[in-house]
Formats: C-alpha cells, sequence, structure tokens
C-alpha cells in the first residue's frame, strides 16, 4: 500500500456531519473519517441550521465548521452556503476543494482561483428532481456544465452518470467511484424498537429517504393499499426538509392508509427496522446510486426496486425491478415476492466487499487527491 503525504482537503457541498438526512450527507460521514484516520487534514463545512450551532467542532478527526446565516431558501440554499465556503477556502488554502453535487459545482470556476485542485463529485442529475422551477433547473444545469469544464478531476458514483458527462460534455475526465455500505452488527435488543412501532419481526415491508416527489412514496402507499397485504404493514422512515406541501400531502396520504411513520431516525433504531423486514422497497423515480439500496442489500433483504438506470445498474436480481411509478405493477410485485418468501436472506457480503467497501472507495479517493497534487 502507498503513503501519501498529509494533504488538507476542504469539503463543500454537504449540509454536515454527522446524522444529517441525505445522501450526500452520508456518503461524507462514512468517507471523510477513514481518510482523517490515514493523517490527511480534513474540513467539512456545513448549515448551521441543520447542524444546530455556530461552533466548529471535532467529529472523528475532521474539523465540521458550521456556516452562520444560512437560510433555508428552497433552490438557494447549497447556492447561498457554497458561497460562504468561497469565502472561508481563500483565507484557509487547502490542497484539495472537493464539491458534491452540481448546485455547489456552480462556483467550480472561483474555487480555482483559490490555488488548490478542485474535485467535483456528481451525485445524481438534481435537474430532474419535481421540486424544480425553471431558474433552478437552469442554475443545476449550468452548475453541472461549469463543474465538468472547471474542476480537474470529475467522481461519478455510477456508470450511467458516467456515459450522461460523456454524451452531454464530451467529459473524459471523469473517475468511476461508487457509495458504499457498512455491515452492520447485529443489534441485541431490536424488539424494543420494533414494539415501539407496533410492529413483528417478518411482517412489515419497508422503505427510507427524504419525503420528497421524486422518491415517489405516494406511489408505494397507494401500492400497498391496493394490494391489500394482509398480515403486513407498511412502515415509511424518513421525513421532509425544510417541510412542504407534498410532505404534508404525503403524511396525510400515510395515516389515512394506516402507513407507520417514524420520522428520521439513525443507529440501533434504524439498523433494527432494516434487519427485520420482510421486504424493503425503492420506489424512486430518481436516483444517482441509491445509498439506501445498498444498505438494503447489506442486511440481505428481499428487494423491489423501481427500474430507473441508477437502480438497475446494482447487480441484484433482474425479478427484483418494477416499471417506475406504475402503482399497479408495484403492488403486483409485492404481492408476488411475499407470496413466495424465501427462508433465508440474500448473501451480497461479497458484492459490497468488492465494489462498495467504503474503506476501498476511501483509498480510491485518497489517490485520486494525490495524483492530482503530484
Amino acid at each position: 500500500m502507498e503513503e501519501w503525504e498529509r494533504m488538507k482537503i476542504a469539503v463543500v457541498g454537504s449540509r454536515g456531519i454527522p446524522s444529517v438526512q441525505g445522501g450526500i450527507e452520508t456518503h461524507c460521514e462514512k468517507l471523510y473519517p477513514r481518510l482523517a484516520a490515514k493523517g490527511h487534514n480534513i474540513t467539512v463545512y456545513g448549515a448551521a441550521t441543520y447542524l444546530g450551532t455556530r461552533l466548529p467542532y471535532e467529529y472523528k478527526g475532521i474539523q465540521v465548521v458550521p456556516l452562520r446565516f444560512v437560510f433555508r431558501f428552497p433552490g438557494l440554499e447549497a447556492f447561498v452556503r457554497t458561497l460562504f465556503c468561497l469565502s472561508h477556502i481563500f483565507k484557509t488554502h487547502p490542497d484539495i476543494v472537493h464539491i458534491h453535487g452540481i448546485g455547489p459545482a456552480f462556483f467550480a470556476p472561483l474555487f480555482r482561483l483559490t490555488g488548490a485542485k478542485v474535485v467535483y463529485t456528481h451525485h445524481g442529475c438534481d435537474y430532474a428532481r419535481a421540486k424544480w422551477g425553471f431558474v433552478a433547473k437552469t442554475a443545476l444545469k449550468i452548475g453541472e456544465c461549469f463543474g465538468c469544464l472547471c474542476s480537474n478531476k470529475i467522481i461519478v458514483i455510477s456508470k450511467y452518470i458516467q456515459a450522461n458527462l460523456l454524451e452531454k460534455y464530451k467529459c473524459k475526465k471523469t473517475e468511476l467511484i461508487y457509495n458504499g455500505v457498512e455491515i452492520s452488527a447485529p443489534v441485541p435488543n431490536a424488539e424494543i424498537y420494533l414494539r415501539k412501532y407496533g410492529i413483528e419481526k417478518g411482517k412489515y415491508i419497508f422503505a427510507c429517504g427524504r419525503f420528497v416527489e421524486e422518491k415517489c412514496f405516494n406511489d408505494l402507499i397507494a401500492a400497498f393499499v391496493s394490494a391489500h397485504l394482509e398480515g403486513y404493514k407498511l412502515v415509511l422512515a424518513g421525513s421532509a426538509s425544510p417541510e412542504s406541501a407534498y410532505s404534508r400531502k404525503l403524511e396525510m396520504q400515510a395515516k389515512a392508509a394506516g402507513v407507520i411513520l417514524t420520522g428520521f431516525i439513525k443507529g440501533d433504531e434504524l439498523s433494527s427496522i432494516y434487519a427485520n423486514t420482510a421486504l424493503f422497497v425503492l420506489p424512486s423515480a430518481h436516483e444517482g446510486l441509491p445509498i439506501v439500496l445498498l444498505e438494503a442489500m447489506s442486511y440481505g433483504l428481499n428487494i423491489i426496486a423501481s427500474d430507473i438506470p441508477a437502480n438497475v445498474e446494482v447487480p441484484i436480481a433482474r425479478d427484483s425491478f418494477f416499471k417506475v411509478r406504475d402503482v399497479h405493477a408495484l403492488a403486483g410485485k409485492m404481492k408476488s415476492v411475499l407470496a413466495k418468501m424465501p427462508n433465508s436472506r440474500v448473501d451480497y457480503l461479497e458484492l459490497i466487499q468488492k465494489q462498495y467497501n467504503w474503506n476501498l472507495i476511501a483509498s480510491q479517493t485518497e489517490r485520486l487527491y494525490a495524483e492530482l497534487i503530484r
């Protein structure tokens, strides 16, 4: 194993760590402690409104800087937060600025002026999200373009994104580094959490994510109701941040259908719900490479997922997929899978160790940083 010199790395685009809901936030929470453990000096910039403090603090060897005066203006928050990061980074002179997401990549040309090498991770085409209007979608598309043109290197988390950037921008400076997942140890007191929500082992369907339109939880609830799955409950973990008209409507729909809403959960509580479900469902219309799908695999779960490119790229059984936004197909798939439920779990351990291993991902990212500096 090669030893790299100590590098100074600034991370922008995340709302902060630890335990902040979101794919980018989970990615950063798992990746950067591993790089800090290798001796690198890492600063993660976040938002005070999500972290609950304005004071910098340390997390697993990482300096976390909550930026002040960051307001939750839908569509503008990531841009405003990134501008605040820029002013800090001009003063601190890192070796690497790592931008996460196409919105913050709008400022890639300015980050180049700091003298740092700029790395940009494309986590997905955010302009495809239903919540954005024309102006926001346009800004996000420009961000994607600026990130491709002005970054020194681009990390993509799926082959689908890599092919998309090659087609749109003739971009050949991408590096494929997947998202990862950890294998969780069994929770000894899992029954406590099951009793908390009135559910039984193997008698519920589980889905997890933010309450935004592209997650299609409304389709899942409708499919669950129409399938009449006697003896099974539906559990949704997650919340909206910030709350929206869609999330309020979704919560009303869920309560009317008898769906169990846990809110945003983490740690042993989340692990217990994952480990004891009969079936995990990911109905999304838009993903980059969904960490929740990898988490479901890490528990050896039976999985149903929408047939969008990012999901289909994950090597699970081909009959696990249904046509996205087809409520009838989803209902039929759930009934079919539960009717012939296998007695044993699916063993994804070898695949995870080979392809979705955070230690491997940290080493790949470290190598990319070091080669840029050299």
